[in-house]
């Protein structure tokens, strides 16, 4: 299978939310922000076939990529674009279900991608 390219979500202004907020978790929580890079990693190298406990499908293309440090859920959203995935949403929480709200965000997020990747994809400088 072909590696999966990984892109990220950029907002309207220019920002790109999952990646802040991976920054934040870099300067906060080193262990976790490695975890969460790990698992990106394997999203790039395993794409499709990525499977539970690490990955799972939530609902309306959107999928959740899973990662447990300590007691906290640390979850990315992500939509797969052919063989791309944006990843629109990241959330911490402590229960074990994703909130409605974050995916009427990814949704949102991922009508605006599909509209207009060029767009809607961060790019480094």
């Amino acid at each position: 299978m072909p590696r999966i390219e990984i892109v990220f979500y950029r907002d309207d202004d220019g920002s790109v939310p999952v990646l802040e907020w991976l920054r934040t978790i870099r300067r906060q929580e080193k262990r976790a922000y490695a975890k969460c890079r790990v698992r990106i990693g394997l999203l790039e190298s395993e794409g499709h076939e990525l499977r539970r406990p690490l990955c799972d499908y939530l609902r309306d293309g959107i999928y959740e990529l899973r990662v447990r440090f300590g007691a906290v859920n640390y979850r990315m959203l992500y939509s797969f674009f052919g063989q791309t995935a944006a990843i629109l949403v990241r959330g911490l929480m402590k229960e074990d279900r994703v909130p409605d709200r974050d995916i009427e965000i990814a949704l949102a997020r991922k009508e605006r991608f599909e509209s207009n990747p060029e767009g809607h994809t961060y790019a480094e400088d």
